[in-house]
């Protein structure tokens, strides 16, 4: 009987745009009133947001913790809703857009759109 080896070998996945996409950071929503555009979208930190503040004309509307997935989930989610977007994720303004980003969880702040209270009453006979 020849002498024989066996040799385990285990295959790792070590990918690191896959880890980026669960890098917390913030997750906001920005308004051009010059266009009517609004834009989502991820900063690393608050830094990296005030940049993009700054840096073009745009108002920010409400910000939160988050991570690079919750946009790609996001983006998907209105894809698939038929609602079109640019490659920078400016999509325009539209009181359905808004709808959907708000009932999503997105933060879309009040100053643009206020949810409808709904109150039902209990009447006794």
């Amino acid at each position: 009987m020849p002498n024989r080896k066996i040799i385990k070998r285990y295959k790792t996945l070590i990918s690191s745009s896959f880890t980026d996409t669960y890098k917390d950071g913030i997750i906001y929503t920005l308004y051009s009133d010059e266009f009517n555009l609004l834009k989502v979208g991820f900063a690393e930190n608050d830094k990296v947001l005030e940049k993009k503040l700054l840096s073009k004309s745009l108002i920010l509307l409400d910000a939160k913790k988050g991570n690079k997935k919750d946009v790609f989930l996001l983006i998907t989610t209105l894809k698939e809703l038929g609602i079109e977007y640019s490659d920078n994720f400016y999509f325009k303004y539209s009181s359905s857009l808004m709808k959907h980003l708000s009932t999503l969880g997105w933060p879309v702040g009040r100053s643009l759109y206020k949810p409808r209270k709904i109150k039902k009453e209990l009447v006794c006979a």
